[in-house]
């Protein structure tokens, strides 16, 4: 007798445990199911709060416009470009100017000036030494050389190889 009582306490035991898991899968899916009907509320919360923003702005764009409307009204009487305002093309545009008065300033020129020896370079002028100086490339050397156009043609023509650096 004992051992079909113990067999039976233990299908007892067995029938209990299922029940219980069935209850905690039923559970799961419904605390699941909450849990994205949150998620769905949270992003409908951030899209009205977004739409919301919107449309304070566009009401305060609008209301600004109103406002300038009624200013420009009243201030200014500015009106929009018709048609007629627009220029054809640009001989009309030139038929508007008009030649320059005898008191009027000289046109700004634009200067060019070329070094002694011809070349379109300048040199790199020291402001505390006045001396013209070379930018030292490697870092190597402290003595800096004189920049003329020669020197400095020839150093950026070319290009020395560098170690890379790989990581």
């Amino acid at each position: 007798m004992n051992l079909g009582r113990d067999r039976a306490r233990s299908i007892g035991w067995m029938f209990v445990l299922m029940i219980c898991l069935g209850l905690t899968m039923v559970l799961m899916v419904r605390v699941n199911a909450v849990k994205s009907q949150v998620r769905l509320a949270e992003r409908q919360l951030v899209a009205l709060k977004r739409e919301k923003i919107f449309l304070e702005t566009e009401f305060e764009t609008r209301a600004n416009q109103q406002q300038l409307r009624a200013l420009n009204d009243v201030e200014f009487g500015y009106s929009a470009p018709t048609a007629g305002q627009y220029l054809a093309g640009e001989r009309q545009l030139a038929s508007l100017g008009k030649a320059a008065a005898p008191d009027a300033p000289a046109p700004i020129r634009v200067a060019s000036a070329m070094a002694d020896d011809g070349s379109a370079f300048q040199a790199m002028v020291s402001p505390i030494s006045g001396k013209a100086m070379a930018a030292v490339p490697d870092g190597k050397s402290s003595a800096r050389k004189p920049v003329d156009a020669a020197s400095l043609g020839k150093r950026l023509s070319h290009i020395a190889a560098q170690e890379v650096i790989r990581e």
